[in-house]
């Protein structure tokens, strides 16, 4: 695994004997997902003021990306190269239509 952060999150979880089923991994993730947009919804008071920062959003999305790791990790999928993938994606529909938007595909 050439990714540090995937190392690591894969090293933690063998040390503390954290594995788990996939299925409990993406739950997991959709949970701490919905734990950033409730974040986000308390520093906009629920959209009805521009977001003040608060600091609870980075252990937030912290809790996000390290449950979105568990995830690439039991697939063996590498998320630099994921991400490479997408970025590849993007700039062609932007080329193609002017947004990075599925409707230009």
């Amino acid at each position: 695994m050439s990714n540090k952060f995937q190392a690591k999150v894969k090293n933690f979880m063998d040390r503390n004997k954290l594995n788990s089923p996939v299925e409990n991994r993406m739950l997991d993730f959709f949970d701490e997902v919905g734990e950033v947009a409730k974040e986000i919804n308390k520093m906009s008071a629920y959209g009805t003021k521009k977001p003040n920062f608060r600091k609870e959003i980075i252990t937030e999305l912290g809790d996000a990306f390290y449950s979105l790791i568990t995830i690439a990790n039991y697939y063996e999928i590498d998320l630099e190269k994921s991400l490479d993938m997408v970025l590849e994606k993007y700039k062609k529909r932007i080329n193609q239509g002017g947004t990075a938007g599925s409707e230009n595909d």
